[in-house]
């Protein structure tokens, strides 16, 4: 009978300590960029509104110091650059100050913008895909179609926004609608392009192999191309929803919106409000975040190599 070595195991105690320290290395970076970042960010605050402090406070009080320029310049009610504090407590006060139905949550304007990003990105995707079939299937599209393409994204977004809203309000199509085609329009090339090299990344044995096998156009597409072009989608579905994301904030500026980031937005730059249009921008990013993060867990879900 064959002998079996024993597996020598470390001790609970070494393992856990290999663990924290891994969890350490990894984390350690994150948290000293991000203590930079906040030191950088209080040095600007206080060298950006200190002329406003001075001229309107300290002037008129003599005697004052160095301590007295930091403390007022990171506490003002409109300042030129909020300190992170100040955009942290608009955030929380925003969030949970007010119901999810109000006007003043940040939540409720991220949920107007939120769904035209994800029908503009449902679009965009869908317009981007059929895109790519039809060029990977005609050499007489991809020369005709593709150049077309590409430039259509040499357009900058706020040009297009104001004439598309016009465009489709003479229509009567108001609301969502308008800012999900602006959504659409940046979204939708990142997947066209990303399928086209997608569907194109079977090799010549993949294809001869299935050619064997009596294997017709559409079972090669489904079986191999689709397959194999996954790897290429899920990264453009990010980029495409995060530009989806961009593109209905930019959709909401130009009607004068009253729901959605965009008019949030608005709203802090008319009043001169800068803590509201930084907490509207945080709130942005951590929906794009969100969004994105979604994109992600569908493709650890979908994809082989994403279950391991």
């Amino acid at each position: 009978m064959a002998r079996t070595e024993p597996v020598l195991r470390p001790p609970p105690r070494a393992a856990e300590r290999s663990g924290l320290q891994a969890a350490g290395h990894r984390v350690g970076p994150l948290l000293t960029v991000l203590a930079i970042m906040l030191l950088a960010w209080h040095a600007a605050a206080v060298w950006l509104n200190a002329p406003q402090v001075i001229e309107r406070t300290l002037s008129s009080q003599p005697g004052w110091g160095a301590l007295d320029l930091i403390r007022l310049t990171l506490s003002m009610d409109r300042p030129v650059l909020p300190a992170p504090h100040q955009i942290a407590f608009d955030l929380f006060d925003s969030v949970f100050g007010w119901p999810l139905d109000s006007p003043r949550n940040l939540l409720y304007h991220a949920a107007v913008t939120s769904s035209a990003t994800l029908l503009g990105f449902v679009m965009g995707t869908a317009l981007g895909a059929a895109l790519a079939v039809a060029i990977v299937h005609s050499r007489t599209l991809e020369r005709s179609l593709f150049p077309w393409v590409i430039a259509s994204q040499t357009v900058p977004v706020l040009a297009i926004a104001p004439i598309v809203i016009v465009i489709l309000g003479s229509f009567g199509l108001t609301g969502v609608f308008p800012k999900a085609i602006i959504s659409m329009y940046l979204c939708f090339f990142p997947v066209a392009v990303a399928l086209v090299k997608g569907l194109r990344s079977p090799g010549v044995l993949e294809l001869e192999l299935l050619h064997t096998y009596a294997a017709s156009a559409k079972h090669t597409f489904w079986k191999l191309r689709v397959p194999a072009s996954l790897p290429f989608l899920f990264p453009s579905l990010r980029v495409g929803i995060a530009a989806g994301l961009v593109g209905a904030i930019v959709g909401e500026l130009p009607t004068g919106a009253q729901a959605g980031l965009g008019a949030r937005l608005l709203t802090g730059s008319y009043y001169g409000n800068t803590v509201q249009i930084w907490s509207a921008l945080v709130m942005s990013a951590l929906l794009g975040l969100f969004l994105t993060g979604c994109v992600a867990m569908a493709e650890r879900a979908l994809t082989p190599g994403g279950r391991k």
